[in-house]
């Protein structure tokens, strides 16, 4: 009976090693969970920040700006840099229009076309990156 009172100690103590590294591993568990969901609604933030900035540029030159954009031009808004490039890059900038037929069939609309981009940087030390592109059509009158 002596020698088996060391054996209930023993038993013991391995129950609560294994108990432990349970603990340690549901810790680290949910500090990766944690991280994770941080992640998720950074770069949802991120999204909204380039769709904002999107919107703000469209708002900004719509009409006459947009027509009469010539070169690649580049602004920030809402901490995001937002691109317009005029398409095409080279050559007669008056283009059929896709979304209307409005007196296209006499040539006296036409479309200029622009895309713009909107990018963000988000994340630990600015690592990741989000980008959101859009086009648009002005209609012109041709010849203008």
């Amino acid at each position: 009976m002596k020698k088996q009172k060391g054996v209930v100690l023993f038993f013991a103590l391995i129950v609560l090693i294994i108990m432990t590294v349970i603990g340690v591993a549901l810790a680290i568990n949910s500090t990766q969970s944690l991280r994770m969901s941080g992640a998720g609604s950074e770069r949802i933030e991120a999204k909204a920040i380039a769709d904002g900035g999107l919107e703000q540029i469209i708002s900004d030159y719509s009409g006459e700006q947009f027509a009469n954009l010539n070169a690649v031009t580049e602004t920030s808004v809402f901490n995001s840099n937002q691109k317009l490039k005029p398409l095409p890059d080279a050559g007669v900038r008056d283009v059929g229009c896709q979304r209307t037929a409005n007196a296209t069939g006499a040539n006296l609309v036409s479309c200029r076309r622009v895309e713009i981009s909107s990018s963000v940087t988000f994340g630990r030390d600015n690592l990741g990156s989000l980008t959101v592109v859009s086009g648009v059509e002005q209609q012109v009158l041709t010849g203008n």
